[in-house]
């Protein structure tokens, strides 16, 4: 097992530590619900570094992201990220990403830690064809996540630059904690907005320390990947292996909106056929009235008791007391408000399609 480079930190924190994606990462300190309220109130600081980056530099660094992804990366300019996924020849999704524009023929990617290999393989054999360098920086890179609405105020203290000129989705490169060349990204994974900071390995204990220095006034804690389920759940964000997979297509997740057909990219023809003749079934949002707790491969059955889908994430809400789940349903049963059932052991739990985010923070 690998561990990131702020495993000492975890653990003189008293952190439970579990087998996470092929790391030894923290999945709760104080618990997970008062972690992930700590984030919606306040900021929580997560370690994410098992996640991984590759560099894409040269000439056709542009024309190969624009083929192995399905969003228009052409749109970037520098200081700009975009969300998008790597679709594969049968439609289905090998991984979602983010994109990253450094400047012109130079850009950071960033995957999901238990895709890291696939990935990168999969980008190396595109990019034969392609004038241009892949580069594999995973293991020199650690990955901070600042997350909730006191975040800037907190990180704000650690740098000269301005973050609120930082707008969702930018990112802007300079000295923070005293180290120069540190990437402070508008981005994040808990809908609680914050940033995510990216520094060497050698510089995380340094940053992380200096995070919770300035945040000792604002109620800031260590985040486990625990809260960090809950809290992308409860806004509808899909996780890589649950609610998106190599058989589920960007247009069946609800990922239309990073799937680009004025440019041509691996599966392309598939994905447009399902886009011109409609797809068989959708990914959506469930409410339940029981407290019961929906958990992935529950089967979803529509009222005659007809086994119709499977939930791919479920929880109790921390913010809204209340069961939620996501899961992949004929497209016919998947408008909002159309009543459903999901067997939970022996018992039938009636569920309500609804729209997502489940939480609106407004």
């Amino acid at each position: 097992m690998k561990k990131t480079a702020l495993y000492a930190e975890h653990v003189a924190l008293g952190a439970k530590i579990v087998a996470f994606a092929g790391y030894e990462m923290p999945v709760s300190y104080s618990g997970i619900v008062d972690e992930h309220n700590t984030v919606r109130n306040a900021v929580g600081v997560f370690d994410v570094s098992h996640m991984g980056e590759f560099k894409v530099e040269g000439p056709g660094a542009l024309d190969l992201i624009q083929y192995v992804t399905s969003n228009d990366a052409s749109k970037l300019f520098d200081g700009r990220v975009q969300y998008s996924c790597l679709p594969n020849e049968e439609g289905g999704i090998i991984d979602d990403l983010l994109v990253y524009k450094m400047r012109d023929n130079d850009y950071f990617l960033v995957v999901n830690a238990s895709n890291i290999e696939k990935d990168y393989n999969w980008i190396k054999k595109h990019a034969a064809k392609f004038d241009c360098k892949l580069t594999d920086i995973s293991d020199e890179m650690s990955l901070i996540a600042v997350q909730g609405p006191k975040a800037p105020e907190v990180l704000q203290k650690l740098t000269d630059e301005n973050l609120a000129d930082i707008p969702y989705y930018h990112f802007k490169t300079g000295k923070f904690a005293g180290i120069d060349g540190i990437i402070i990204s508008a981005t994040g994974y808990t809908g609680a907005g914050g940033f995510e900071i990216y520094c060497k390995n050698a510089d995380a204990p340094h940053v992380w320390d200096a995070i919770f220095e300035a945040g000792k006034n604002y109620g800031i804690k260590p985040a486990g990947l625990g809260c960090r389920d809950t809290l992308r759940l409860e806004m509808g964000y899909c996780l890589y292996g649950n609610d998106i997979n190599d058989s589920t297509s960007p247009l069946e997740a609800g990922l239309g909106w990073i799937t680009r057909f004025s440019k041509d990219f691996v599966g392309k023809n598939i994905i447009e056929k399902q886009k011109t003749n409609g797809v068989t079934k959708k990914l959506v949002g469930l409410e339940f009235s029981d407290k019961i707790i929906p958990r992935q491969h529950f089967e979803i059955c529509d009222d005659a008791e007809n086994v119709i889908g499977e939930i791919t994430s479920g929880t109790m809400s921390p913010s809204l007391q209340i069961p939620i789940a996501m899961g992949y349903v004929p497209a016919a049963k998947s408008e909002e408000g159309t009543m459903l059932k999901v067997k939970i052991r022996n018992k039938l739990a009636d569920a309500k399609v609804v729209k997502l985010p489940f939480y609106n923070k407004n």
